[in-house]
Order: C-alpha cells, then sequence, then structure tokens
C-alpha cells in the first residue's frame, strides 16, 4: 500500500501524468478511514480516478495551490473535520493555540473560513477549472446561517465561496456521481439533479428530474431569503424549521432560498449507504497512518489510530448537535466480517500492542439499530426516533452490537476492547445484555454520558431525556459496578449557557450533581455552531419548533457564571460562584458549595467521585458539534 500523491514526484512514481481530481485539504493528509478528505480520495480511486492531494497549503499565495498541476476534472475543497472557525477559536472567542490536525499540534496551518479561502486562491490558480466545496463547514453551512464569530447571518457558502458546487453530507455516492459523469463529457453546470447537492441558479430548476425519487420529489419548498432571515428574526426561526423538515432523504423535497437576484438550490440528501456500500467503504486501501512526509506527531491521529467505526448516523435529534444534518439519522452499520477484517488489518500493525481504543460511532449503542416501519420510515419528518419518546418503530435489539464486541475481543491479537465514543443511556434501558457486557468488559474505568442538563425544561429544548432516566442509569450502573466489584465511573458531559438555561438552573444543576455525588473538572461552554436548532434558538430567541420566545444568556459574564456554578469544588472559581450566589440572593448556599458539603448540609456517600478534565475540543471532531463527522 502508498499514500496518495502529495507531489509532482509521487504522481509520476505512479506513472501519472495528470490527476483527474485533487483534493485540498485543511487537515495533515492521514490515510485513515475516519478522515473524510482521503476516505473520499480513495473511494475515488477505487472507480478509476486518478487522484491528489494538497493538504494544508500556504494560502498566502496561490503558487502552494498549483503543485500538483491542474485536474482534468475538479478541485475538491474541504476545510477539514471541524469547521475552522470552531477549530480557531474558543465558545468565549478566543484563539486556540493548538491544531490537534496539524503535525506538532501547531496552530496556523489554515486560515478562518478555510473553505473560502481555499476556493479563493484556486479560481486565482485556475480560472478554468471547476471548484466543488464539501465536507463539515460546507455542509452546515449550505443554507443563510448565523455566524456566531461575527454575530450576523451570512450568506450561504457557496455564495461567499464563488463555488461551481457544493456537496453535503458524507458525499461518497454524489461526489463518485458527479466525477463519472464529467469523465462522460458533462460539464459541471450541467449537473444539476444529483441528491445531496446545492448550487446557484438563476431559475428554477426542471420539477420532473428522474433522478430526484421519491413521492413528493417533484415539489420544491421555498424558504425565507437572505434577506429576510438577516433582517428578521422571526423569519430565521422559520426558515430553519422548514429546511430541517426535508432532511429524509426518501422523502425530502428541493429546497430554494433567494439571495437577491439568484436562487440557492439545495437538492434532497444523498440516500444512506447500503451495508454492502458502506462495506467497500471501509475495505479501501488505506495505509492507516499519516503521510510518510510527516516528521512530528499529529495528534488526531494518535486519538483515534486504534479506534474501530461501525456506523454512521444518529437518531438522537440532540438539539446542540450537527449530525443529522450531516450524517442523517439513519444508521448505516457495517457487516460484522467487515469490522472484524479491520480488526485483522490494525492487529497486523507494527505500534499495535493489543488494545482497541473504540468500537461505534456518534453514538456506540446504536450499531445494528433500524427503523422497523418500511413505509413510516420513507415518509417521517422527525429528527429524533427516541424524544420525547421512544418511537414503536424503532428496532432496538442489541444481539448484532452483543456479537459484534464479543467476536471482536476475541480476535487473535487483541487483548482488550474499549467504547469511548457516548452511548445513550435512555436506549440501555431496552438493551440489557449490551449495558451488561459493557459495564464488565468495555468501560475501561471510565464511560462517556451526555446528561447536558437535569433540569426539565432544559434538556426538553435540547431533546435529551432528562433527569429521571439519568438517575436511573445512573443507579443501574454502580449497583452492576458493585455487584460486579468494580470501582469504575462515569464522565457525564455537562452544557452551560445553553438557550433556556438561567444561573438558577445553574444552581440546581450543582446541587443536584453534589446530591449524586458526581464531580466535574470542566464544563462545556455552548457554542452557537452552525447548522443546529439551538443555534437557531441562540440567535432569534425562538423555539422554532413551537414559535414560543426562549430565555438567552448572551453576556460573556453570565456565562462565566453559570459554568463556575458546576466547578464548585475548584478555588480558581470560588469569586465567580460567590458572585453568582449573590446575584440570585443565596449567598447561604456559599457553605454548602465552598465547604464540601452535599445539598443537605451532609457529606457526599460512598459513589463521590471527582472526575478528569473534558476536553473543549476533540481531535477527530468529536466534540458534540462534530464527533465522527468529515
Amino acid at each position: 500500500m502508498s499514500w496518495l500523491p502529495m507531489t509532482i514526484d509521487e504522481m509520476r512514481g505512479r506513472g501519472w501524468k495528470e490527476l483527474d481530481v485533487i483534493f485540498v485539504s485543511g487537515d495533515a493528509y492521514i490515510d485513515h478511514p475516519a478522515f473524510g478528505v482521503p476516505l473520499l480520495a480513495r473511494w475515488l480511486e477505487k472507480h478509476g480516478l486518478r487522484v491528489g492531494i494538497i493538504a494544508q497549503p500556504d494560502w498566502r499565495s496561490k503558487e502552494p495551490f498549483m503543485v500538483l498541476g491542474k485536474p482534468r476534472l475538479f478541485f475538491a475543497v474541504s476545510a477539514g473535520a471541524m469547521d475552522s472557525m470552531v477549530a480557531h477559536y474558543t465558545p468565549a472567542r478566543k484563539l486556540r493555540h493548538d491544531d490537534a490536525y496539524t503535525p506538532g499540534n501547531m496552530h496556523g496551518a489554515r486560515p478562518n473560513r478555510t473553505t473560502l479561502v481555499y476556493t479563493t486562491r484556486l479560481k486565482e490558480a485556475f480560472r478554468d477549472v471547476p471548484v466543488i466545496i464539501g465536507g463539515i463547514e460546507a455542509s452546515l453551512r449550505r443554507f443563510a446561517h448565523y455566524d456566531f464569530w461575527e454575530d450576523k447571518v451570512r450568506r450561504s457558502i457557496i455564495f461567499d465561496a464563488k463555488a461551481d458546487l457544493l456537496i453535503y453530507g458524507m458525499a461518497e455516492n454524489p461526489l463518485l456521481d458527479v466525477a463519472q459523469r464529467m469523465q462522460k463529457g458533462e460539464s459541471l453546470s450541467s449537473i444539476k439533479d444529483v441528491l445531496g447537492t446545492a448550487y446557484i441558479s438563476r431559475e428554477l430548476p426542471v420539477s420532473d428530474s428522474k433522478a430526484l425519487t421519491g413521492p413528493e420529489q417533484s415539489v420544491f419548498l421555498e424558504i425565507p431569503s437572505f434577506e429576510d432571515v438577516a433582517a428578521e428574526p422571526k423569519k430565521f426561526a422559520e426558515a430553519f424549521r422548514l429546511e430541517s423538515n426535508e432532511q429524509n432523504p426518501f422523502c425530502g423535497r428541493i429546497i430554494i432560498q433567494r439571495h437577491g437576484d439568484r436562487l440557492l438550490i439545495c437538492n434532497p440528501p444523498a440516500l444512506p449507504l447500503s451495508e454492502a456500500e458502506i462495506d467497500s467503504v471501509y475495505a479501501l486501501p488505506f495505509t492507516r497512518s499519516p503521510h510518510q512526509s510527516y516528521d512530528k506527531p499529529i495528534p488526531a491521529w494518535e486519538q483515534i489510530k486504534t479506534s474501530i467505526t461501525s456506523h454512521r448516523g444518529c437518531f438522537g435529534g440532540c438539539s446542540f448537535c450537527a449530525i443529522t444534518m450531516h450524517q442523517g439519522k439513519t444508521i448505516q452499520s457495517r457487516s460484522e466480517t467487515s469490522v472484524l477484517n479491520e480488526i485483522d488489518a490494525l492487529s497486523g500493525k507494527p505500534w499495535f500492542r493489543g488494545s482497541i481504543s473504540d468500537v461505534g460511532g456518534p453514538t456506540a449503542n446504536m450499531y445494528g439499530l433500524y427503523c422497523g416501519h418500511r413505509e413510516s420510515e420513507r415518509s417521517c419528518k422527525k429528527n429524533s426516533c427516541i424524544f420525547p419518546v421512544v418511537c414503536k418503530n424503532l428496532g432496538t435489539d442489541d444481539t448484532r452490537l452483543v456479537s459484534l464486541l464479543r467476536k471482536a475481543r476475541d480476535r487473535r491479537g487483541v487483548r482488550h476492547v474499549a467504547v469511548s465514543s457516548g452511548v445513550r443511556y435512555d436506549l440501555l434501558e431496552r438493551q440489557p445484555s449490551y449495558f451488561g457486557d459493557l459495564v464488565e468488559h468495555y468501560v475501561g474505568g471510565l464511560l462517556k454520558i451526555a446528561p447536558e442538563h437535569l433540569a426539565e425544561h432544559i434538556t426538553t429544548l435540547m431533546h435529551k431525556p432528562g433527569k429521571k432516566s439519568f438517575e436511573i442509569f445512573l443507579r443501574r450502573f454502580r449497583n452492576e459496578n458493585e455487584r460486579l466489584g468494580k470501582r469504575q465511573q462515569i464522565v457525564p458531559y455537562l452544557i452551560s449557557g445553553h438557550p433556556g438555561c438561567t444561573l438558577a438552573d445553574m444552581l440546581e444543576l450543582a446541587l443536584q450533581l453534589k446530591k449524586l455525588g458526581l464531580k466535574v473538572e470542566q464544563v462545556q461552554d455552548f457554542t452557537p455552531t452552525p447548522g443546529t436548532l439551538s443555534t437557531c434558538m441562540f440567535y432569534t430567541g425562538i423555539n422554532p419548533e413551537t414559535g414560543k420566545p426562549v430565555y438567552v444568556p448572551r453576556s460573556d459574564r453570565e456565562k462565566g457564571l453559570q459554568k463556575a456554578l458546576l466547578l464548585w469544588h475548584q478555588p480558581e472559581e470560588q469569586k465567580k460562584i460567590v458572585e453568582a450566589l449573590r446575584e440570585l440572593g443565596k449567598e447561604e448556599m456559599a457553605s454548602i458549595l465552598l465547604a464540601g458539603g452535599d445539598s443537605g448540609g451532609g457529606r457526599l456517600g460512598k459513589h463521590s467521585q471527582t472526575l478528569p478534565a473534558r476536553r473543549s475540543r476533540a481531535p477527530h471532531g468529536r466534540s458534540r458539534d462534530s464527533k465522527k463527522l468529515r
């Protein structure tokens, strides 16, 4: 196996005089299926295209974008595994000083708004070569969107980038379809009917396109224009509600959004991959390592090099998460054979020491789950199959998942298998065999759980299960550990500053955590990233699902006080905690929060735990807004 070419010499070493497609990526080139650009490049290579990669070019001039020459078909641009603004700035808009996707963890290898800058440079270098944009940054900015870093509504990214086509979602089949049609002589400007694509037009598309199948595909949906959503928050909320209802690839309509005298035309999402298709993707000849030219470690690869992706998609529909808008809610599971073959390949690597760090996906315990009613699946408009209650059509049987993990840990060369992807604890109530195996074999000391909050009105806005479900799970987890004689703990992920959340709510949460014997070392301050329901609520102050107003903590001061209340055991936060309690008129609570007592004034119980710090931004896009996304 060899890496895809990054230089002219490597290209000529393959006997190629020119390339068909050149990918330009904001990430370093790591030839591993967890990274989107290498995966898509390998996918096109499998289908006979000559492909190269330009990774993290110096954007200050056009020359670094010309190192592989002029591609015969098009350039494909991605900012990388994360939105570049999320990668560069903290929730307080402070500049980060690291980048896990860059050799040596060095900041500054890519610009702000990477997709826009790369496309501009490519247009300067090769005016006659089409540019297709994709990846998480382009995918979630495909409509007019609120940009937290400028605090304004921006146009669809395709207008600002001046790109020829936008491909959103995971992109294997849309990208291949476009490339193969261009190989046959079609111009990119004439390809307007591919699912999972968006483009600019001055006229409405043809409504009877044969490529767009389904009972409603001949019907267009026009949402409020860019000018309207930029001027009126209610229109923004309306547009978000309408577009989010069209994410089912089996029945979604073509969405139209006017931008001045031009139209954004967004085709319905691409169909989910079949088991055979996703198996073939993960069977591609990856080297599973960074390109040979790098001489410094890349943290993102170190984090995932021994992990296995078992499936895609998530039907949780959490308000702050963009997975449904990117990967979709349909679970696309690999076959058992495919996963085990990848484990065998991994175990043959000289750096593998017998421990698999993860077998999972966006949500680990959704592997093998499915909609049990085909007709309902093809017409469902809901973005969650488990909120507010578990859908009666959802198949939650854990047989496939239990079998896969048991066979994985029995594989030759494997000493230990962990599950480090998050799990949905409300699903665990329906997965008794998996729950038992999880606690006994796959936790490895710490289990990631995401209650996010425990106040019911906030978890409802978040589309999360709430306090009662969390307490039931926590009790089961502790009882099972006691039965097994283990001393394992959970890592609860929590969000401060989410729409709907007040200082009083955070105080309630802090007291509940003390009562439950839980401490956390770090809390995620809510970041309004493009494309999510929570971001819509943050910008508009409206819940688009109900039309009702939502309180939004906006000032840095209030957000800082909210966060501090959950860090009551850290001395450096005590000043802020006293300030928050004074503002609430509850200064008497300081003796409870700061003296180490529980909400009743007594000592914490036998299950009290202090948890390790949670990364505010994890490698490989594993924050909740970008976990396992491309």
